[in-house]
């Protein structure tokens, strides 16, 4: 029980006084409070969107007209080109297609993570975040898988884990909902790996882009936390522009030295 000490010269008060009627009142803060996000329109989902549907549509006309793929000829992965020094083949993929069912999955996945994650993370911090993972899974296919590959899964599987960080950083604020989004996220990345492990798929592309946004996400992601007074109340993240650069760089000279590690390596026949 709290005592109240009256300063030195001052009575103490009645009873009625301190009663809690009279008492200071506190706002009340609801356990749970609704607060709305961004109304950006999540630009760079939409516009990769709309790269990676031309694109295809181009290769489509391309087979149509000279009866070869020559989008997918001169932008896919192909480990011998890269080792020519065809270091574009690196990023192109994650715009090529090899199918309607290849590109309407991962257009929908694309539009089914990429507006939330880009209203969180903001559009420069998103791209950073897109072209990371697909670069990344390029890379680790280039070191693994010596079949040629295309597809923006890798950038996709990136937004998986990104997505996963991402609540698992921020979970006070999301409460239950951040555990079973986890169980979700984590359940989805372990079917789609598994069914990767049959043929004609680029798993090791999927392995990479999951690690890209993992490892960019867990450095450079937003940290969200709550600022004002309730019911006057936002989002904030505590995440330094500074550090999200850093971050950046890291990663892409990461999977940068890794490629030219490899390159140098199976150049000189080591490999």
């Amino acid at each position: 029980m709290s005592q109240y000490i009256p300063p030195q010269g001052e009575s103490s008060p009645s009873l009625s006084e301190v009663s809690p009627a009279n008492a200071p009142q506190r706002p009340q803060v609801p356990p749970r409070v609704k607060i709305e996000l961004t109304k950006a329109i999540p630009l760079v989902t939409y516009t990769f969107m709309a790269l990676s549907l031309l694109v295809f549509l181009l290769q489509l006309a391309s087979q149509y007209l000279l009866g070869a793929d020559m989008p997918a000829a001169f932008g896919m992965k192909i480990n011998e080109y890269i080792l020519q020094g065809e270091l574009w083949r690196l990023f192109t993929p994650m715009l090529l297609h090899g199918s309607f069912l290849h590109i309407g999955f991962n257009m929908y996945a694309l539009y089914i993570f990429g507006p939330t994650l880009e209203r969180h993370f903001g559009h420069w911090r998103f791209l950073a975040l897109y072209v990371l993972s697909g670069f990344a899974g390029n890379v680790i296919s280039f070191l693994f898988s010596p079949a040629p590959s295309l597809g923006a899964s890798t950038a996709i599987f990136g937004l998986l884990g990104a997505q996963g960080v991402f609540l698992y950083q921020n979970r006070e604020l999301f409460g239950q909902n951040a555990r079973r989004a986890l169980v979700n996220i984590i359940t989805v990345a372990a079917i789609n790996l598994f069914l990767g492990l049959s043929s004609g798929i680029d798993n090791w592309g999927h392995v990479g882009g999951l690690a890209g946004g993992l490892l960019f996400t867990w450095f450079g992601g937003p940290l969200l936390h709550v600022e004002g007074i309730y019911p006057a109340l936002r989002l904030v993240d505590g995440r330094e522009s500074g550090d999200v650069l850093r971050v950046a760089f890291a990663v892409g000279l990461i999977f940068a030295v890794l490629a030219a590690g490899i390159i140098y390596v199976r150049k000189g026949g080591l490999l």
